[in-house]
């Protein structure tokens, strides 16, 4: 099943196959807790991107506002709309 998820995997990525070898051996070579470092890094990247569209797109909006937006781009309508009176379909994203 794991070769079927890196040929898979190889077929929608730029990356060369040896290139991608090496990634899968390095990480392979993580400990769990390096994994879960990893993990938590890319997904503070990915948060930031999203903040930085945020904040081009609407201009100058408050702190709550902007962590409202990022907030319903991970979590379902239901969940902003219980949670934070949010409702991203009328709100926006």
């Amino acid at each position: 099943m794991y070769y079927n998820l890196v040929m898979e995997f190889n077929q929608i990525t730029d990356t060369p196959p040896h290139i991608q070898e090496l990634l899968i051996e390095g990480y392979r070579r993580m400990s769990p807790q390096q994994k879960l470092k990893r993990v938590d890094e890319l997904t503070k990247a990915v948060q930031q991107f999203a903040l930085a569209r945020i904040r081009r797109q609407y201009g100058d909006i408050s702190e709550r506002e902007q962590k409202l937006r990022l907030a319903s781009l991970w979590l379902d309508r239901e969940t902003m709309i219980k949670v934070f009176d949010w409702d991203p379909s009328v709100k926006g994203y």
